[in-house]
C-alpha cells in the first residue's frame, strides 16, 4: 500500500475544522492539519507493513516444545467505527515445534495489526494467525485486555470498563491443560 498523501488528508482535516466551526487559521490551529495527517499516517503505518518483513527471518532452531510467553506487549489501535483510541496489553505464546521466533518480533507483530483501524476482536486473531503462520508452532495462545475511549469520552461514558479477547489455535484450542497453562502464566 502507497503512503498516504499528507496534504490532502491535511486539507480534509482543515474542512473539517471548518464544519465543527472552528477556525483552521487561528494560532493555535494553523499547522494543526498537518500534524494530525502525520499523526494519522504514523498511527495506520500497519497498513503499509507486511509480516514476512516484519519477521524478517528471525526464526531460530530450538531443541525443545516448551511454552514460549511475552506478555504485557502494550498496544495502541484506533478503533474503526470512531476512529477513537483504544490502548491496552497482549499476551502471546505458542509450543514451538523446532524454531522459534525472535522475541521482539512478536511486538513487531503486535504493533503491525495494531497500526490499523480495527476491532480489538479481529486484532487478537490477527495476532494469534500471524505467530502460527511464521512460527509454525504446535499451538499459540493470544490474550488482549484493553480500555476503549469510544465507551471512556463518549457513548455510554464507562471509564473503568475493560475489554478481553482472546484467541487459541492449535493444542491451545484443542488441549485443555495446555490452555490453562498458558491463561495462569500471564496471570
Amino acid at each position: 500500500m502507497k503512503e498516504p498523501d499528507e496534504k490532502k488528508i491535511a486539507a480534509l482535516v482543515k474542512k473539517l475544522l471548518v464544519e465543527l466551526g472552528e477556525d483552521p487559521e487561528r494560532d493555535g490551529l494553523k499547522r494543526t492539519p498537518l500534524r494530525v495527517a502525520k499523526s494519522l499516517a504514523f498511527l495506520t503505518r500497519g497498513y503499509r507493513q507486511n509480516l514476512k518483513a516484519v519477521v524478517n527471518n528471525a526464526k531460530f532452531a530450538s531443541g525443545t516444545n516448551h511454552m514460549v510467553i511475552l506478555k504485557d506487549i502494550e498496544l495502541y489501535s484506533l478503533c474503526e467505527h470512531h476512529m477513537l483510541p483504544f490502548y491496552g496489553r497482549c499476551a502471546i505464546g505458542y509450543i514451538s515445534k523446532g524454531k522459534v521466533l525472535g522475541v521482539s518480533k512478536l511486538a513487531r507483530i503486535v504493533d503491525m495489526f495494531a497500526r490499523r483501524l480495527q476491532i480489538q476482536e479481529r486484532l487478537t486473531e490477527e495476532i494469534a494467525d500471524a505467530v502460527m503462520e511464521e512460527s509454525g508452532a504446535e499451538g499459540v495462545g493470544v490474550v488482549i485486555r484493553a480500555k476503549h475511549l469510544c465507551m471512556m469520552m463518549r457513548g455510554v461514558e464507562k471509564q473503568n470498563s475493560e475489554m478481553t479477547t482472546s484467541a487459541v489455535l492449535g493444542s491451545f484450542r484443542s488441549d485443555e491443560k495446555v490452555r490453562s497453562e498458558f491463561l495462569s502464566l500471564i496471570r
